[in-house]
Parts: structure tokens; sequence; C-alpha cells
């Protein structure tokens, strides 16, 4: 450790901005490690925990796994071949998200064709809407 300041648990949560449960969860799936521990169990951290839980909230918000983002974090960026591997990574949760994307883009339109046959038909008749969602099969939005 250097010269900074010793952090126990909850400092790191405060200046990282998640609870204490969410640091052990993170122990837990082994991305986070405190540095040492007091005599008396007291787990204690530098600022790099801060730094690090920074790091995972992020490739959270872009769609990693803690599974890939624990896979992401052990790949430090030290040599080019690292880092092809940290953009191949990264390349792959890019496609995933544009699959994504077109699976929900697909579902807006089905939802956009129930909601028009909704609003057209006479309320006395059984919701169309529900009639569509019991049938084993609807009709493709593509179309």
């Amino acid at each position: 450790m250097s010269k900074e300041r010793p952090l126990q648990i909850g400092d790191v949560a405060r200046k990282a901005g998640v609870n204490v449960q969410t640091l052990r969860y993170y122990e837990r799936r082994k991305l986070l490690a405190p540095v040492r521990r007091k005599a008396s169990g007291y787990r204690i951290y530098d600022e790099d925990a801060v730094r690090t839980i920074h790091f995972i909230k992020r490739a959270q918000d872009l769609g990693f796994t803690l599974k890939e983002i624990r896979e992401l974090l052990a790949l430090k960026v030290t040599a080019r071949g690292q880092c092809r591997r940290v953009r191949d990574r990264a390349t792959e949760k890019l496609e995933n998200v544009r699959a994504k994307i077109k699976m929900l883009r697909k579902i807006e339109r089905t939802l956009v064709k129930l909601v028009k046959t909704c609003e057209s038909e006479n309320t006395s008749k059984p919701c169309p809407i529900i009639e569509a969602l019991g049938k084993e099969k609807m009709a493709d939005a593509d179309k």
C-alpha cells in the first residue's frame, strides 16, 4: 500500500457510491479484494479499490456481466496483445447489444401493431391484444 490513507469498507463504499453489501458481493465474485485485514478482521483497502468499483459500475452500464468484468480486470492493459483481447471482448459485446436492439425494434413493431388493432376494434369483442398473445404464434411485425 502506498502513502494513501488506508480505507475501511464503509469509506470505499461511500467514495464509490455503492453500499457495503455491494463491496462484499464483489469480493465473493472475485472482482475486488482488500489489500489486507486488520487483526480485528476489518478489511483494509486503498484508493485503487474505489477506481475498481467505478470500473465495474461503468462496465455494467455498458452491459458487461460480472463474469466478463472479472475477465476484463484480469487483462491489465500493459501490452498491445492484451489491448487487442479487450477490444475483441468489447466488439463481441457491441454485436450482442446490436442484436438486442434489433430484437427490441421487432418487439416495438409488434406492440405498435397490437395497440393499433386494439384502437380500431369494437370494445364489445374480446380484447385483440389478449387474443393475439394467446395464439401459438403471432404474426411477424416485419411484414
